[in-house]
């Protein structure tokens, strides 16, 4: 007989008592049966049963198990739910798309929110049909403590006095930036999991006040996750000029420190941004990385990212026409007035092409198999002629737009770099998806040590998917197309999908939430 120990854990002086192994004579509340079960982080791969009650694996043996509900796997992955750390889409719609990509928890990191509190309160209400959580966005708090507008609530949209200063480009005094980091620790006893840095949207912050933001994260031992200041492969001002902030920064206040979507900030210069990350993870700078599985960003037109007279040459000299609105290349006069009249216009930035061009998808791949990097999706919500899809919308309507990586993130990596490129092994590829964006979190939210494994006494947010069909459909001209090959999700052991059908009349996500540990 073939069995897992029990899973423990012991974080922040505290442990947590084993998960006791069933009986095979006790019937569990579901009995997954005769997959191939792969743990990422034991490096188990079997064909095994996998037991679950309560909302916890039990159970993972060779044996015949019984349940009340029971599953097929054979012939099928089994492993555990995808975790992504870059989740812009918190809500019951945008969870319902991640969930038939394979994902069991979507957090909100790199923006975050504001406030903390009602954000979890609001989720809660509303339910969720995958886990979530958010860190503290800084941004929202500067913002409001700079230009007096107060958000009414975490989707209220910034609309600050027009007659109130640039904030985007005005440091913080020492009082205003005192006043933003207690803010921000608001937000971090109110449960918010770090800190999200939006640097590249407010360029002209003050340097001491993003230091004195990495103090408060080591003080509150939560990382940061951060947008790098710059975006441009011409200096000064450039993208490793942002790299190398941020690796200051971390390896001077010893702060966790995670960069975001490392492939878009980093646009070509991949190639020397790349070996300064890894020379300061080895040198004991606790950086950590994600990235994302295609040439093209999203983000609102107006931003300060578009600003200047050299921002197109700085980004590779693109053109407006590598901009693109509902699918469509935008002209130069439609995006110069996009941009004056409708700045928070969502559209999609080319970068590169690593579809069409060999040289762009190598520059690719040296982000997406960053060792020990996760995979993101940096996705968002769902419009409809110019306006939010509905959470009670489903399915997805045909014309929806986002950005593919709103749907498709995870199996479009599966697909490309696993089955296609072999780049990867299937173990470690899982890994990337699941253990590493819970180890990422856990010393500073150990609610995270339960998840990203397929173990005994781990939470049971578990995929099931056919390895040699699982597959991204969703593309730029047409991405509300949803992907295809997980037969199976179970978010705490309740199952979400189905037979790849989705589930509408349950809601099983639960939230991801920081406690505050006593000194």
């Amino acid at each position: 007989m073939i069995k897992m120990l029990p899973f423990c854990f012991i974080l922040a002086g505290l442990s947590a008592a084993c998960a006791q192994p069933a009986s095979t004579d006790e019937s569990h509340d579901l009995a997954i049966m005769g997959g191939r079960v792969i743990d990422p982080e034991s490096g188990l791969d079997a064909v095994l049963n996998v037991g679950i009650r309560d909302g916890r694996i039990v159970e993972i043996t060779s044996d015949m198990i019984h349940g009340d509900q029971m599953i097929d796997a054979s012939g099928h992955v089994v492993a555990p739910g995808f975790i992504d750390l870059h989740a812009h889409g918190q809500s019951v719609l945008a969870g319902r798309v991640q969930a038939l990509d394979g994902v069991t928890t979507a957090l909100e990191l790199e923006s975050g929110v504001y406030p903390v509190a009602d954000f979890y309160n609001t989720a809660e209400a509303e339910g969720r049909p995958i886990n979530y959580g958010a860190s503290v966005n800084w941004l929202r708090a500067r913002s409001a403590e700079l230009t007096g507008y107060e958000p009414l609530s975490f989707r209220d949209s910034f609309s600050p006095d027009p007659d109130a200063p640039d904030w985007r480009y005005t440091p913080a005094s020492p009082a205003q930036t005192r006043q933003v980091l207690e803010r921000v620790e608001t937000g971090l006893e109110e449960g918010g999991l770090g800190i999200g840095v939006l640097l590249g949207y407010v360029p002209g912050s003050g340097r001491m006040e993003y230091y004195s933001l990495h103090e408060v994260a080591a003080a509150h031992d939560v990382p940061t996750f951060t947008h790098a200041r710059y975006l441009s492969n011409i200096e000064p001002d450039s993208s490793l000029e942002g790299f190398q902030e941020m690796v200051a920064v971390s390896a001077a206040t010893g702060a966790d420190m995670h960069i975001s979507h490392l492939n878009s900030i980093s646009i070509r210069d991949i190639g020397e941004i790349r070996p300064m990350i890894e020379g300061a993870q080895a040198n004991g700078v606790n950086i950590s990385v994600e990235a994302y599985p295609y040439g093209a960003g999203s983000t609102a037109i107006g931003t300060a990212l578009f600003e200047g007279e050299t921002w197109q040459a700085r980004l590779g000299d693109i053109e407006k026409s590598d901009f693109t609105l509902d699918g469509v290349p935008l002209s130069d006069a439609e995006f110069d007035r996009l941009q004056a009249e409708e700045p928070n216009t969502d559209i999609v930035v080319h970068f590169i092409d690593p579809d069409n061009n060999a040289e762009d998808a190598a520059i690719l791949a040296q982000s997406i198999l960053f060792p020990g990097g996760a995979i993101a999706s940096d996705g968002g919500g769902w419009s409809q002629h110019g306006d939010p899809v509905g959470d009670n919308v489903w399915p997805l309507p045909a014309d929806a737009e986002s950005h593919p990586r709103s749907a498709g993130t995870f199996s479009r990596f599966l697909r490309i770099y696993v089955r296609e490129s072999q780049s990867l092994s299937l173990g470690d590829a899982l890994a990337k998806v699941s253990l590493i964006p819970a180890q990422i979190l856990e010393d500073a939210v150990p609610q995270m040590a339960l998840k990203g494994r397929l173990q005994e006494g781990a939470d049971a947010d578990i995929v099931i998917f056919d390895f040699a069909m699982v597959s991204d459909r969703s593309t730029y001209a047409e991405p509300a197309r949803t992907s295809v090959g997980f037969e199976y999700v179970i978010v705490g052991g309740q199952v979400l999908v189905s037979g790849g059908e989705l589930d509408t009349a349950v809601l099983p996500g639960r939230p991801v939430r920081r406690i505050e540990q006593p000194d």
